[in-house]
């Protein structure tokens, strides 16, 4: 890994920010540090716009005085309860918190904080990689305080913790997410020990909430490749708590030498293939859920081997509880997640059989406008090893795609909802809402998509009136229908 020369660092804080934060924490006669996130994503070439300072004295002190000297261009906010202030200057923002000690009940994640030293506050941070400190004052301007080598651990690859992990993650269990978010984010190892201590600490998760929990797996979600988060969470037992559904795949069974494929690396294959074609964190999410009915539908069956019949429609079924337990929205984002997890076959049995225009309308009729994002989900599930088949069903899958580019081009939510809908039957045989009126609608939709009719009024009223004549509906002497035998 490249690491920035001293010529570039001095460049970046070379910035008139820095220099006027310089400028105040002198004239105030305290010490001054910008720390943590900023100064790793320095050494990485990471861009960076959130600034954390550190000052050994009053960092409301150092803020204000900090606006002062900017004058209108700058906005201060200061949070007295929490000792801290922030000043945003264009697209900046400048947290200023006095150095600190802490300490820690065992039920709480809340510390018990006391004025301290730098090296306090460096001793309270989570990873060496964050620990690192950068002087503002003149006479050191510029100069690295990194007391844990976290320099070293960045140019190794390395996620480890300052001091005893199992203090650390003791301390604040939370820490725990974020060790594997930056091992995911920056793609790094977490150090044996560390890992160690996510393995002894891992039941401590449960104090934390699910809001909390929720934002490191979305962050862990919208990396690069989720896929080594999502293996380390379950390897160190945490996804057997937070995402115990899911944990629940990496099993394989064999009965009579037959045995089925891990369920759960093949969800983190399918994850790394929709990420491949930059999806959105909620087709992420499907993809991570798309197969989590499995567990509860698997079977054996002699004659056949391992079944997981009607997995798509349990696993959709529990997307409910998953999104309710990890404080995940339950609205919009929730439903587009459910479609997708329980139509992700529909896709596959049409392309393991011919392609016909029937299927292809039902699909794009259940699917609507998240059809392009099934596509891409179904695409990702296909992890064959034999390579003949996939290429059969990515070929399939071509034609289908082909099929859909022609039924939007010409308006599929006209083509596939039929003229004749629920109020117009009503009205025409003289119904309340009832059974009926849905036999009716269906019967007719079912004729549209089976596209055994052109989706105009005239074909259409003659099936209505042959669908109802059946059903006992016959026209009555004042031009309605009625209920009776003709």
């Amino acid at each position: 890994m490249r690491l920035y020369s001293d010529a570039a660092l001095a460049k970046i804080l070379d910035q008139d920010i820095f220099h006027q934060i310089s400028s105040v924490a002198d004239s105030i006669g305290v010490e001054c540090y910008v720390v943590g996130g900023y100064v790793r994503d320095i050494f990485l070439e990471r861009p960076s716009a959130d600034i954390d300072v550190v000052v050994v004295g009053s960092g409301i002190e150092v803020a204000s005085a900090l606006k002062r000297k900017l004058g209108r261009r700058a906005h201060l906010s200061v949070f007295r309860n929490f000792g801290t202030a922030q000043v945003k200057c264009r697209e900046m923002e400048i947290e200023f918190v006095g150095a600190r000690k802490e300490s820690y009940s065992h039920d709480s994640r809340k510390p018990i904080v006391e004025n301290g030293t730098l090296e306090d506050d460096q001793n309270r941070r989570d990873f060496t990689i964050n620990a690192m400190a950068i002087c503002l004052n003149k006479e050191r301007f510029g100069e690295l305080v990194d007391p844990f080598n976290g320099i070293a651990d960045l140019q190794d690859g390395i996620i480890s913790t300052p001091l005893d992990p199992e203090i650390t993650f003791s301390d604040d269990p939370l820490r725990m997410m974020r060790c594997i978010r930056f091992a995911t984010q920056l793609n790094f190892q977490i150090e044996e020990e560390t890992f160690e201590a996510l393995e002894r600490m891992a039941d401590r998760i449960k104090i934390v909430s699910g809001e909390r929990i929720e934002v490191e797996l979305n962050k862990i979600m919208m990396s690069p490749h989720p896929s080594i988060g999502f293996e380390y969470l379950q390897r160190s037992g945490l996804l057997q708590i937070i995402l115990p559904e899911l944990a629940a795949l990496d099993i394989v069974e064999k009965r009579d030498g037959r045995a089925h494929k891990n369920n759960f690396y093949h969800t983190l294959e399918v994850l790394e293939n929709v990420c491949r074609q930059n999806a959105s964190l909620w087709l992420r999410w499907s993809a991570l859920l798309h197969d989590i009915g499995k567990t509860k539908t698997k079977r054996w069956e002699p004659k056949i081997g391992w079944t997981f019949h009607n997995h798509n429609y349990i696993g959709a079924k529990m997307v409910q509880d998953i999104f309710r337990r990890l404080k995940l929205p339950m609205g919009t984002e929730m439903r587009y997640v459910q479609k997708l997890v329980d139509l992700h076959m529909r896709p596959i049995a049409i392309a393991d059989e011919e392609v016909t225009d029937s299927a292809v309308r039902r699909l794009l009729n259940d699917a609507g406008d998240d059809i392009d994002d099934l596509m891409t989900l179904c695409e990702a599930d296909i992890t064959s090893k034999n390579e003949v088949r996939k290429q059969l069903f990515l070929e399939n899958f071509r034609m289908v795609r082909e099929k859909l580019a022609d039924l939007k081009e010409k308006d599929y939510k006209r083509l596939l909802q039929p003229v004749i809908d629920g109020n117009e039957i009503m009205e025409l045989f003289h119904l309340s809402p009832s059974r009926e009126v849905g036999i009716l609608k269906q019967y007719l939709k079912d004729a549209v998509l089976d596209n055994q009719v052109e989706n105009e009024r005239e074909p259409l009223m003659r099936l209505l009136k042959e669908k109802a004549k059946g059903m006992g509906l016959v026209i009555d002497t004042h031009g309605g229908w009625e209920h009776g035998m003709e």
